[in-house]
């Protein structure tokens, strides 16, 4: 305990002193202030018995709101401390930081949301609101008073990660790790590395090929003694928590130990292979002391007849396309010369419920897939610069070239000839069967001159088929990851913690958290990596306190905790001597606890609480959510 510790500890009775509580209103630039009386609230609240200080400011997370509290504990005294703001995924941490500078335990913190709870859901009745935020206050406040001070669970961690998909991302991923002087174990369930982007003749905007891209990172991910790569891998069974993930993996296909320098061949649409012998199947278990999920995407497959699909053979998807245009001779179809070519965008992106029809899971794919308009664009351009007679045909909703050197494709593409028409979803493109000398017909209103009906004959049909999450429910089911409503997994945060998830531990990297484009996916697999590398350079890991507790003396073992714990190994009977003898007890795993509190809820005798939420704390809040008058009335 620090010098400012034993300060604040000999101030009063309890273990931190008489509690003297400290409240800090913030308007969040009017999101708050704009609803809720912010000066009105810190008046009534200073009202409440130990609250020392109520104050307001703009921002408290900013540096000034932040010294304020600083301050504040120092010259008021203050041990107890309650921040009236945003959510507390957000800012939660940085005030509890405030309070550690301070010399204080950073668990005598309690946080009130009164944006999301308050401000933004009751913006049309201002007064009602702000009596809603007093209350939410009042409850924190009444919870900060009871609060004890803390301490985080500490854990050895594993000086090793695995990292599972070794596309561009994950081994973007591997490599940063493995520089930083971790252990890492790559895994890659096709034989060959490099994921999507080897489905990929040219890269954009820098138009270098692809194979010596794929190539240029797998040989030095290969060559690199830190490195493990499993190929043709998969992984069948995880558990445990960060610092200590025991991984199972059935695998067939070769393994390049840390150290090994085999070569490597590039197969074109396929990737780079490690040409090495390939042993036996085997089941293989390892602990690691991180994850990162970097499983990819999969391209949309058009529902028969979508746009022809399925229907007529000339009609095809981008990737398909993308192949063809790779040789290096004349552009043909069924060994006929391609004359035109129509391309139709966002087919499998941004779908709209009433006008597209639904997936086999009756989901549909409403986000944008952010690289076909660009991807498109420059198969395109390209066709115009290699075969200038080729008529080439963009059907399209909105062009959103958004990366830096997208919209040149555009305008390139527009120089060369290429006929651009804008369609309205609800009318999309026809395509059927041509009774001229073209096989294919494609009808649309064009938008561009106000709805003008427009045909053209054309010899093949591109649809820029979109991304979709990659088929990940076994891994998602092990490590309990969660997903959002587009189905891609989800981070906790997509600017404070973009690369982390619920489960702490594992990060993100590329495109399984959603539609990223080749750069995107890299700067994901570095901050991957860097998060990685931060959580293991200790060689031990922090977390959190709020887990369950067992008062022995209140045990009888009865189990019916164990029946309700939803996290495997987090709870477990134990027997143990006592003066009566042999008796169970239920011993808590903490670093596998959750402190989801559903043990506490079923335990017959009280004997188990979650530390930082126990039942004296709930009540007071409650109380205070009440109010007096409603307790004393007999309402409560």
């Amino acid at each position: 305990m620090s010098d400012k510790e034993n300060e604040q500890k000999d101030r009063g009775s309890s273990a931190w002193g008489e509690p003297r509580v400290g409240v800090y209103i913030c308007h969040c630039g009017g999101n708050i202030s704009d609803v809720v009386d912010v000066a009105g609230v810190a008046e009534e609240v200073r009202k409440l018995p130990q609250v020392a200080v109520a104050r307001t400011n703009t921002f408290m997370c900013s540096d000034p709101g932040q010294a304020m509290i600083l301050e504040d504990i120092h010259k008021e005294g203050l041990n107890r401390i309650v921040v009236a703001s945003c959510s507390p995924k957000l800012h939660e941490m940085t005030f509890r930081g405030v309070l550690k500078r301070a010399g204080l335990n950073d668990y005598l913190y309690e946080h009130a949301n009164i944006r999301e709870q308050v401000s933004w859901v009751h913006h049309a009745h201002p007064k009602e609101a702000t009596e809603k935020a007093v209350r939410l206050v009042a409850a924190a406040v009444a919870k900060a008073t009871r609060l004890d001070p803390l301490e985080p669970i500490r854990v050895e961690a594993q000086d090793h990660a695995l990292v599972i998909g070794a596309g561009v991302s994950g081994m973007k991923a591997a490599l940063d790790l493995a520089r930083r002087g971790v252990r890492v174990t790559l895994l890659e369930r096709e034989s060959y590395l490099g994921g999507q982007a080897a489905q990929l003749d040219r890269v954009y905007p820098t138009e270098e090929k692809a194979e010596e891209l794929i190539l240029k990172l797998a040989l030095a991910v290969v060559r690199h003694p830190n490195i493990r790569l499993l190929t043709q891998a998969e992984v069948i069974g995880a558990s445990g928590s960060i610092g200590n993930f025991r991984v199972v993996v059935r695998r067939k296909g070769s393994v390049k130990e840390g150290g090994d320098t085999p070569s490597l061949s590039f197969v074109p649409f396929q990737g780079a292979r490690v040409d090495s012998p390939i042993p036996p199947a085997s089941i293989e278990e390892f602990y690691v002391g991180s994850i990162v999920v970097a499983t990819g995407f999969q391209h949309y497959t058009p529902r028969k007849g979508e746009f022809g699909f399925g229907d007529h053979s000339r009609v095809i998807s981008l990737p398909e396309f993308i192949r063809l245009l790779s040789s290096d001779g004349p552009l043909e179809v069924e060994d006929k010369p391609i004359r035109a070519v129509a391309f139709i965008h966002c087919v499998g992106s941004r779908q709209i419920p009433g006008i597209h029809e639904p997936g086999p899971d009756g989901s549909l794919n409403e986000y944008c897939s952010r690289v076909c308009c660009t991807a498109t664009l420059q198969a395109a351009s390209e066709i115009k610069k290699r075969f200038p007679h080729i008529n080439v045909y963009e059907f399209y909703r909105d062009i959103r070239t958004y990366g830096r050197g997208h919209e040149n494709y555009y305008e390139r593409a527009s120089q060369r000839g290429v006929l651009f028409f804008r369609f309205e979803p609800a009318d999309p493109p026809v395509v059927g069967p041509s009774s001229g000398e073209y096989p294919l017909l494609v009808r649309a209103k064009d938008t561009l001159t106000w709805g003008e009906e427009v045909e053209v004959e054309v010899d093949l049909v591109v649809l820029a088929v979109g991304m979709e999450p990659r088929g990940t429910e076994h891994l998602v089911e092990q490590l309990k990851l969660p997903i959002g409503d587009d189905g891609f997994l989800l981070e906790v945060h997509p600017k404070l913690r973009p690369v982390e998830v619920s489960v702490g531990g594992v990060v993100l990297a590329g495109t399984c958290q959603a539609p990223k484009d080749i750069t995107e996916s890299c700067a994901s697999a570095s901050a991957a990596a860097v998060k990685v590398s931060s959580i293991l350079f200790k060689g031990y890991v922090e977390l959190e306190p709020f887990v369950a507790r067992v008062d022995p003396s209140l045990c009888d073992g009865c189990e019916k905790c164990l029946e309700d714990c939803g996290y495997e190994g987090a709870l477990e009977i134990v027997e143990t001597d006592s003066e009566a003898g042999p008796v169970k007890r239920a011993v808590v795993n903490p670093p596998l606890c959750r402190g989801c509190g559903a043990c506490a809820a079923v335990c017959p005798h009280g004997a188990i609480s979650v530390a930082g939420w126990t039942l004296d704390q709930y009540e007071a809040m409650v109380d205070a959510l009440v109010g007096p008058e409603e307790v004393s009335g007999g309402k409560s």
